[in-house]
């Protein structure tokens, strides 16, 4: 079969190579799965980087997000098993894991509802206990995981304020429903905030993105407000002042939801449950900006790590971008 494998740490572009390997073979409680279509999230650029959390062995195939077909039929979504990730023909996963795609969504949309959405949804509910009414800031509102968290507050009655980096992402994030776009590199984060709020400011901050996006956000964050942190795509890490946390009455948040997969899987499934009905009812549906075939991959995972894209960017097989 064909995957795309990295044999040293680097830019992906550079380090992704698309080889001729072997099949992955199952262990105990795995199942082999034919990849319909593969997700790229930012940790792929940071697991090629060899900057992510989870450092496999070299070589390895990144993509850790995939809709595919087992043996007997089922269309199912699944974190591939690494060092054999999704962007290949074939993964195998955990059977007890996987879950069934939704038959609202396509293959592309369904591989992108996973990780990003789920996410979202302990981020906004388990860990914010957002509430209709609130306010909600999002950080990079047109991206994979921003896009999510957009969709996922209004549909639980949030007023959403998205912030982007440039006009055409100010564009996708009003279609996406924000009632507030704020363009980060031309307008006043904080002053628009606390003008749309009547000062207040925002109830939940969404951050995905870190460094300076944080030091915004708990500038125009609401008595009581509470700053989710989802992730560093900016590259930098904040140091939180706790003084200014008690000062202010507001809660930091971190999430990592991936230790859910462990430590409560059956909330993972519920989560699961709930997003398959919202994907039903139309009110949520993935932003997909682009579907490439298995050849482009590289280039389209170093466009993610550079943060030139919007939405998701999806790997689909040979033949099937046409």
């Amino acid at each position: 079969m064909q995957a795309w494998r990295v044999h040293r740490n680097g830019e992906p572009s550079e380090v992704m190579r698309l080889e001729e390997t072997d099949r992955p073979t199952p262990g105990d409680g795995q199942v082999l799965i034919e990849v319909l279509a593969a997700n790229i999230n930012f940790p792929d650029a940071l697991l090629c980087r060899g900057q992510y959390q989870v450092r496999p062995p070299l070589p390895f195939t990144p993509g850790v997000e995939i809709c595919g077909r087992t043996a007997d039929g089922r269309r199912v979504l699944a974190t591939p098993a690494l060092p054999n990730g999704g962007f290949a023909e074939y993964v195998v996963a955990d059977e007890s894991a996987l879950l069934p795609a939704p038959d609202a969504l396509d293959d592309a949309e369904a591989a992108a509802l996973h990780i990003g959405y789920q996410t979202g949804w302990f981020g906004l509910h388990r860990r914010a206990h957002l509430q209709a009414g609130e306010t909600l800031l999002v950080h990079a509102a047109a991206g994979g995981v921003g896009s999510a968290a957009v969709q996922l507050g209004k549909a639980a009655g949030a007023t959403v304020i998205g912030v982007v980096g440039g006009s055409e992402k100010a564009k996708i994030a009003a279609e996406l429903g924000c009632d507030l776009v704020i363009d980060r590199r031309s307008e006043d984060i904080v002053a628009a905030v606390k003008e749309a709020t009547g000062g207040r400011g925002a109830d939940v901050v969404y951050d995905p993105v870190g460094g300076e996006a944080y030091a915004t956000s708990v500038k125009c964050i609401a008595f009581e407000g509470r700053v989710v942190v989802v992730g560093f795509a900016s590259g930098a890490i904040p140091t939180p002042a706790l003084n200014h946390a008690l000062v202010k009455n507001y809660s930091i948040l971190g999430l990592h939801w991936g230790l859910y997969n462990t430590k409560d899987p059956a909330a993972v499934r519920a989560c699961h449950d709930e997003l398959t009905r919202l994907a039903a009812q139309g009110v949520i549906k993935p932003l997909i900006s682009e579907r490439v075939e298995l050849a482009g991959a590289a280039v389209a995972v170093q466009r993610v790590a550079d943060g030139i894209s919007t939405g998701r960017i999806v790997v689909l097989p040979t033949g099937a971008a046409r």
